[in-house]
C-alpha cells in the first residue's frame, strides 16, 4: 500500500512521512491550517505557500517548508505534489505516487468555487482518501449567492431596527468567505480578535477583504450600532457576545440545515453555508478521480462507505481524529484577541 493507517496518522512508508497526523511525528505533510489537521509538535512540516502564514500564526515557531501547487517533489521513494482542495485559502489535496501507483489524501474539501479559496481540482488516482462530514443525501447546499443574499437581508433588517447582527463563523475560511461577499454598503463590520488575526495574515498574502474593525474593550459600540459582527463559534457562547446589548444572533454552517442544530444553538437565524462538500459534491469529486479504492476518514463514515460500496467502489472506513465542521469545538485557539 502506498499509504498506511497508523495510530499517529496516515503514513507513507516509501517517503517516511505522515499526512495530517494527529500525534507528534518527525515529518508531517499538512493539507491546511485548521487545528484538527495542522497540530503542534511535529519535527518538520510541509504545506502550500498559501497555507504557511496561517500555520505560523497558529502554531508559532515551527520548522516549516513550503511548496507551490502542482509542483512535484521527491521524498524518499515517493513523488509528492499538492493540489487545490477548495476548502479554505491554501488548502490542498496531497498526491502521492509510488512505483506508478497514485493515492490522493484530500483533507477537507468543497467542489464549488467560493471566489476566495483556490478552486477544487480533481486529481486522477487509484485510491482516494475522502472526508464525509456531510455524507448523507439530505445535505445539499444552496448557491453561495442565495445564502449571501439571505445574510444581507437579515443584516439590513437588524440595522433598520437598531440591532447588531452577530454571526458565528470559523476564524479561518468561513469568516473571510462571508467578508469577501457581503454587501459592505449596509454598514460597518466588526470582528472577533481571532478572526481579525487571520484577516491580517491573509491580507498580507494579497487576498482582498473589506475594511473591518477589531472589537476591543475600547471599541465604541454605541457609535457602531447596526454593524455586522463576525464572531468565532466559541465566542457565541460566552460573555464576549453580551457586550453588544440589543442584537440578533446567527450561525453560518452546513449544520444549520438541520433544525435540531439550530434549536440547540439558540440562535435567531441559521445560514446554510459550509466549506465542506455536500452529498452531490462528495460523489462528484470521487467519480472525477477515477479511483477504484476509497477510504472514508471522518463524518458519516459508515453510511457513506456503505453507499460507495453499493456503487461499486472498494470502500472502507478509516478511524481518524479529524473533526470536519463542528459548532461545539474551536477551529483554532480562540482565546487570541477575545478582549
Amino acid at each position: 500500500m502506498v499509504m498506511q493507517f497508523r495510530p499517529e496518522g496516515i503514513f507513507c512508508p516509501a517517503g517516511d512521512f505522515y499526512i495530517d497526523p494527529w500525534r507528534p511525528v518527525p515529518r508531517a505533510l499538512i493539507t491546511h491550517g485548521h487545528s484538527d489537521h495542522a497540530r503542534w509538535g511535529h519535527g518538520s512540516y510541509l504545506a502550500t505557500e498559501a497555507a504557511a502564514p496561517v500555520m505560523r500564526l497558529r502554531l508559532g515557531d515551527i520548522t516549516l517548508d513550503t511548496i507551490a501547487y502542482g509542483v512535484s517533489r521527491q521524498i524518499g521513494e515517493a513523488k509528492v505534489s499538492f493540489h487545490p482542495a477548495g476548502h479554505v485559502p491554501g488548502s490542498a489535496q496531497i498526491r502521492v505516487e509510488v512505483a506508478g501507483e497514485v493515492w490522493v489524501a484530500s483533507g477537507d474539501y468543497k467542489t464549488t468555487d467560493d471566489g476566495f479559496s483556490e478552486p477544487f481540482e480533481p486529481i486522477p488516482c487509484h485510491a482516494f482518501i475522502t472526508e464525509s462530514t456531510f455524507g448523507l443525501p439530505v445535505f445539499k447546499w444552496d448557491t453561495q449567492d442565495d445564502v449571501i443574499a439571505q445574510i444581507n437581508a437579515w443584516w439590513a433588517a437588524n440595522k433598520a431596527a437598531g440591532r447588531f447582527s452577530i454571526l458565528g463563523a470559523y476564524a479561518l475560511g468561513k469568516a473571510q468567505r462571508i467578508l469577501a461577499n457581503v454587501d459592505t454598503s449596509i454598514g460597518p463590520i466588526l470582528t472577533h480578535g481571532a478572526i481579525e488575526n487571520t484577516n491580517e495574515v491573509l491580507r498580507l498574502q494579497g487576498l482582498r477583504l473589506p475594511e473591518t474593525i477589531r472589537v476591543t474593550p475600547e471599541t465604541d459600540l454605541k457609535a457602531l450600532r447596526g454593524a455586522l459582527v463576525l464572531a468565532t463559534p466559541s465566542a457565541m457562547n460566552n460573555t464576549w457576545v453580551r457586550r453588544f446589548g440589543q442584537a440578533s444572533t446567527a450561525f453560518a454552517s452546513g449544520w444549520m440545515s438541520m433544525r435540531g442544530h439550530r434549536r440547540r444553538r439558540s440562535a435567531d437565524r441559521g445560514f446554510v453555508m459550509s466549506d465542506h462538500a455536500d452529498w452531490d459534491g462528495l460523489n462528484a469529486a470521487i467519480k472525477a478521480t477515477g479511483a477504484e479504492r476509497v477510504f472514508v476518514t471522518h463524518g458519516y463514515t459508515s453510511q457513506f462507505s456503505r453507499w460507495l460500496t453499493e456503487q461499486g467502489y472498494d470502500a472502507g472506513v478509516v478511524e481518524t481524529e479529524y473533526e470536519g465542521e463542528s459548532l461545539d469545538t474551536a477551529d483554532t485557539t480562540e482565546t487570541e484577541g477575545t478582549e
